[in-house]
């Protein structure tokens, strides 16, 4: 999972660029520059209006550059965020007692009613689990809060790391196999301490709710940052697109990169974003659902492109947990661009995907 978005004072990625400036040619003739595909002229965007809005939420801070259609009032799209944001947290922060994953978390066995939104979002996230055979798993989180990275907060540095009977028993109630619902009624079955989690997904969720609300006030042209998750749409009034500067791991082979979001969002996992160290031992906060333990494979980051920004999310955790060989043989089977950084004896090797590859821009000057 991604680093928990509602952790209170949990680290946020560092902004994109200078949110969605432009990227000077200078710049991008010594750097690499990825740019999708556009078919036929970008539509304008509604005015010459750049408004930028931001604040904070779920434990780090959102940002957007908002193209405003004439007439429309600042204050109306700074409260619809928020509206949406806060949604965001009743329905799945694990971190707030009354949330309605904290209440399902808590409930005795059997069978639960879940509201619409909640069920929408469980289902595609089990979805997405049959799709990469567990990799994404919203149901870690008696694991997750066994390895310190839950609710309940850090273990203490005086503990030793969970025991191998910890885990078993948090294996017991975790697996989205074990996770039986029904569609019809739209509830799910809570078989008694099953906890889900939905931290590695939820930015990604809430940065295309929040892009959608947008859209539908008539603000076509944005660029919406959630804690280091990222959805650009449309172009800026100088007909440039939405740059972001991908994220990248200290050391890495990897060249400064930006991107053009121009109907894309960007996730990015990474080992280095939420750990902690016993006894010389780094243990990530990203969990493999099939050992109950972090990922130990070696991957320092991954990054991926993809229009919907809850698919971005939820493949840089898959594709984190699937590790360095199998996760880029899934990612370009797929087609997915994606971008893997491997820390091996040689030091860090980067890999990438034919579709991320495609949108370098050889010639940028």
């Amino acid at each position: 999972m991604n680093d928990s978005p509602f952790q209170r004072g949990s680290r946020a990625a560092p902004p994109a660029v200078t949110l969605g400036d432009a990227v000077p040619l200078a710049d991008r003739a010594d750097n690499r520059v990825l740019v999708p595909v556009i078919e036929g002229a970008p539509p304008r965007p509604p005015s010459d209006i750049v408004w930028s809005l931001g604040g904070p939420t779920m434990g780090t801070t959102w940002n957007a550059r908002v193209i405003a259609p004439p007439g429309a009032d600042q204050a109306d799209f700074q409260s619809a965020i928020e509206a949406e944001l806060a949604e965001i947290v009743r329905l799945f922060s694990p971190w707030e007692r009354a949330s309605e994953v904290s209440r399902f978390n808590a409930a005795p066995e059997g069978m639960w009613a879940l509201s619409k939104p909640f069920w929408a979002f469980l289902d595609a996230t089990m979805d997405l689990g049959d799709e990469t055979n567990g990799a994404v798993d919203p149901t870690l989180g008696a694991l997750v809060d066994l390895w310190g990275f839950g609710p309940p907060g850090p273990r203490s540095p005086l503990l030793p790391t969970p025991s191998d009977e910890e885990v078993v028993d948090a294996l017991k109630v975790s697996g989205w196999q074990k996770l039986r619902t029904n569609r019809e009624a739209g509830a799910a079955m809570q078989m008694g301490g099953m906890k889900l989690d939905f931290s590695g997904l939820a930015k990604g969720h809430a940065v295309d709710r929040v892009s959608d609300r947008l859209a539908a006030m008539g603000a076509t042209s944005h660029l919406v940052e959630i804690g280091g998750e990222l959805k650009g749409r449309g172009v800026k009034p100088d007909a440039q697109p939405w740059w972001a500067e991908i994220e990248r791991v200290d050391d890495s082979p990897a060249p400064r990169t930006v991107v053009a979001l121009y109907d894309l969002a960007l996730a990015t996992s990474g080992d280095y974003r939420r750990a902690f160290v016993h006894q010389g031992r780094r243990y990530s906060h990203t969990i493999d659902g099939s050992t109950g333990r972090p990922v130990d494979n070696g991957l320092a980051s991954v990054s991926v492109l993809h229009p919907l920004g809850l698919r971005a999310d939820a493949y840089a955790t898959a594709l984190t947990v699937m590790g360095p060989y199998e996760g880029p043989e899934f990612a370009e089977a797929i087609g997915l661009a994606a971008h893997f950084v491997h820390r091996t004896e040689r030091g860090l090797v980067e890999i990438m995907t034919p579709a991320w590859r495609a949108m370098m821009d050889e010639n940028p000057g």
